[in-house]
C-alpha cells in the first residue's frame, strides 16, 4: 500500500525524528520539520499541561512563516506521541489539544485505544502505534492504528529484544501498511537498509540528542558523542519497561550497571519514584547505533549528513 500523503510529501528523507521524552522542545521539532523530516515530541514534555497548546501554536506559527518564505522548500508534517497508558493523567486533555489543532501525526506509546484513533481519525490525522512484537503489532491495527513503528534491538528508550529482520518480516507476512523501523538508525546509511528489509521509513531518535537543539545537558549529549554500543545498558530498573541507558549516567547515579536488580513492571513510574534515579533526567536514554556520531551538531547539519550517506548509499547499489 502506498504511504499516505502526510508521510512522502515535503519530506526530503524517509525519517521520522523520534519523541524524546524530556529533550524534544519546538525548537528541535521546527529544526528537523524544517530540515525535511518529520519532527515530533511527546505530550508530556509541555509542562504544565497548559503550555502544549502554547508549543502547539508556536510550532505551527514558526512552520508557516517558513513556508510563506521558502515556498519552493517546505518543512515536514510534525508529529505528536501520546502515552497510552493508565499511569497518564492528561491523555484526555492532550488529545483535545491534538484534536484543536489538527495535528497531522499522532505516535502512541504503551497502549492501543479506539477512541484515540478516532480522535485523530476525526479531522483526517493518521496515527503510528510503535511496538516490540507482532502480537502487539496485530492489536494496534485492529484497533484502528494506521501504522506502526517497529522498535526492535538497540533502539533508545522503551526497546523490544527481536532482530529488526525478525520483526520486520513477521509484520509485513499480513500488513502492508505504513511501517517504520527504530533500533540504531543514525546515518542515512541505516535508513535505506531498513527499506531494504521491507519498511518504509526510519525513525531515529538518539542522534538527535547530540544536537544543539535538543534540549539535554551538555554532559549527555558529548556522552552520546564520545560513547558506543558497549555503552549502553538493558534494564527494567528505573520504570519499569525494558529500555536502554547510557552506561555513564548509571555510574554517575553510583551503580553498577552490570549488576542492577529488576524492577516490578507493573509500577511503571517515568522516575516519579524518588528511591531510584530519575529517568529519564538522570539516567539518560540512548540506543545502540551512537558509534556513528562523533560530535555534536545542529539539526540541520545532522540532516545533511544523512542525506547525503543516503543517497550515496543508494548509488552504490544502483
Amino acid at each position: 500500500m502506498a504511504l499516505p500523503a502526510v508521510l512522502k510529501e515535503k519530506l526530503q528523507l524517509p525519517l521520522i525524528g523520534a519523541p524524546l521524552f524530556i529533550i524534544s522542545n519546538p525548537d528541535l521539532v521546527v529544526a528537523q520539520c524544517i530540515s525535511g523530516v518529520v519532527g515530533s515530541f511527546p505530550a508530556l514534555n509541555a509542562r504544565p499541561a497548559e503550555q502544549l497548546e502554547e508549543w502547539l501554536i508556536d510550532i505551527e506559527s514558526r512552520l508557516a512563516a517558513h513556508d510563506a518564505a521558502h515556498p519552493e522548500s517546505p518543512a515536514a508534517p510534525y508529529a505528536v506521541n501520546q502515552i497510552v497508558h493508565r499511569s497518564n493523567d492528561r491523555l484526555e486533555h492532550d488529545m483535545e489539544m491534538c484534536v484543536k489543532y489538527k495535528v497531522p501525526i499522532v505516535i502512541t506509546s504503551l497502549g492501543a485505544r479506539v477512541e484515540v484513533y478516532d480522535a485523530v481519525h476525526s479531522y483526517g490525522g493518521i496515527v503510528l502505534h510503535d511496538i516490540i512484537n507482532d502480537k502487539f503489532a496485530r492489536k494496534a491495527i485492529e484497533k484502528g492504528a494506521d501504522g506502526l513503528i517497529a522498535v526492535a534491538a538497540g533502539a533508545g528508550g522503551h526497546a523490544g529484544t527481536l532482530s529488526p529482520f525478525a520483526l520486520i518480516e513477521e509484520i509485513r507476512e499480513w500488513f502492508d501498511g505504513p511501517l517504520l523501523l527504530s533500533g540504531s538508525i543514525a546515518t542515512g546509511r541505516s535508513i535505506l537498509a531498513a527499506q531494504a528489509m521491507g519498511a518504509d521509513m526510519g525513525y531515529a531518535g538518539s542522534a538527535f540528542i547530540a544536537t544543539a537543539e535538543a534540549r539535554a545537558s551538555d554532559g549527555y549529549k558529548q556522552a552520546i558523542a564520545s560513547g558506543d554500543s558497549t555503552d549502553i545498558v538493558y534494564t527494567n530498573l528505573f520504570t519499569g519497561v525494558h529500555g536502554n541507558y547510557l552506561r555513564p549516567s548509571i555510574e554517575a547515579a553510583g551503580m553498577d550497571p552490570d549488576n542492577l536488580p529488576v524492577s516490578d513492571p507493573t509500577k511503571m513510574n517515568f522516575g516519579s519514584d524518588r528511591e531510584k534515579p530519575k529517568a529519564w533526567k538522570e539516567i539518560w536514554g540512548c540506543g545502540q547505533g551512537i558509534g556513528a556520531i562523533d560530535s555534536v551538531v545542529t539539526t540541520a547539519q545532522m540532516v545533511e549528513r544523512m542525506k547525503r550517506e543516503y543517497a550515496d548509499a543508494k548509488s552504490a547499489i544502483a
